[in-house]
């Protein structure tokens, strides 16, 4: 099916195929793809273990996982992420109609694949190489906007293709006793979202956890947005907690074609807390997130981009950084001390201890 698929695609021409780890590694050398498909599970030499062996052959090398929508295969592919692989696809389910559910991965499949050899080609292929090619820091624009009058009051993030890999970098930098609430969109699947989260959690001292409607902000704590869910932020008219802001957890429409979607959490953002939001947009594909950090520069806040050389794809940070609405455009490993020091910026220090908000 994944050759049919690739082969009816114009832009696309199928290398090879192979019928378990072991063959592919073998054939790889011969046929030298701009992509590789893998499936989570294979016979002979399984899916996490023939990218271990990708990822130490061909360093550069994107792979597209293939996953089963169940936990089990939502458990193996946020391994895969973390392991270094690009993205994933999950197979048609039959639960959400045959039809329906093969043509929307056919579609997902393809526009992956052209992002991810498109990204590929623009630099020439590197080879095999017995461990990680180290990719030297790209310098990081002029800085702008510490001198804004009102200091950041929430931190919030967006992020789709490479995503996961780079919010565990920049979220497991920050300290456990972060003096602002970070809210997070990382374009996924229902149950991916939820192992994502157990990920995080383990790796990060910040309280990481899918955010769940009414709840209210916590400084030092991540909320990520659960697959098939909008989140936005909500100020309570209750008497008792008048002034508070809580999430709002929603099924709204989707915007930019996902749910959930950044631009529904950044323009929220730019609403509630005006000036005092700073906006992090991460690697991933297409415009989702432009729209949001138009509505946050208005409103007087900051917003911060990953830079071409270190995302997966530069599609959503370079559409903001092309719209000229990025106060910074800065290499992955520079994000987390950016956004650290931003936001101690008119604060004596950061509290020893969770505030609420």
């Amino acid at each position: 099916m994944l050759a049919e698929v690739i082969g009816k695609d114009p832009g696309l021409e199928v290398a090879g195929t192979a019928a378990n780890g072991r063959i592919a590694l073998e054939k790889l050398p011969q046929v030298l793809p701009d992509l590789v498909t893998l499936d989570v599970s294979m016979p002979e030499l399984g899916g996490l273990e023939t990218l271990k062996e990708l990822r130490r052959l061909y360093p550069d090398l994107p792979v597209l996982m293939v996953s089963a929508q169940t936990e089990r295969g939502a458990e193996t592919t946020i391994d895969a992420l973390f392991l270094g692989a690009a993205d994933y696809v999950t197979k048609p389910s039959a639960a959400k109609g045959v039809a329906a559910s093969v043509a929307r991965f056919n579609e997902t499949l393809t526009d992956k694949a052209r992002e991810l050899c498109a990204k590929r080609l623009e630099a020439p292929p590197s080879p095999p190489a017995s461990n990680q090619r180290v990719i030297p820091p790209a310098p990081s624009t002029p800085v702008r906007g510490l001198s804004r009058k009102q200091r950041v009051e929430v931190v919030v993030l967006g992020a789709s293709t490479g995503g996961p890999l780079v919010l565990a970098e920049v979220l497991s930098a920050l300290p456990g006793d972060f003096p602002v609430p970070v809210v997070v969109v990382q374009h996924m699947l229902p149950l991916f979202t939820a192992r994502l989260c157990e990920r995080l959690a383990a790796r990060c001292a910040l309280s990481v956890r899918e955010a769940v409607n009414g709840e209210r902000l916590v400084a030092g704590g991540a909320r990520l947005a659960p697959g098939d869910y909008h989140v936005a932020f909500e100020r309570m008219k209750a008497e008792k907690r008048q002034g508070e802001t809580t999430l709002r957890v929603h099924q709204g429409l989707p915007v930019n074609f996902c749910r959930p979607s950044v631009d529904v959490l950044f323009e929220s953002a730019a609403e509630r807390f005006a000036g005092g939001t700073l906006a992090v947009v991460l690697t991933g594909m297409g415009q989702d997130g432009k729209r949001g950090c138009e509505a946050v520069r208005a409103a007087g806040g900051q917003v911060l981009v990953q830079d071409a050389e270190t995302s997966t794809v530069w599609g959503m940070p370079g559409a903001v950084a092309r719209a000229g609405l990025a106060d910074a455009t800065l290499p992955r490993g520079e994000i987390a001390r950016e956004i650290v020091r931003r936001t101690l910026v008119d604060r004596a220090r950061a509290p020893a201890v969770k505030e609420w908000i």
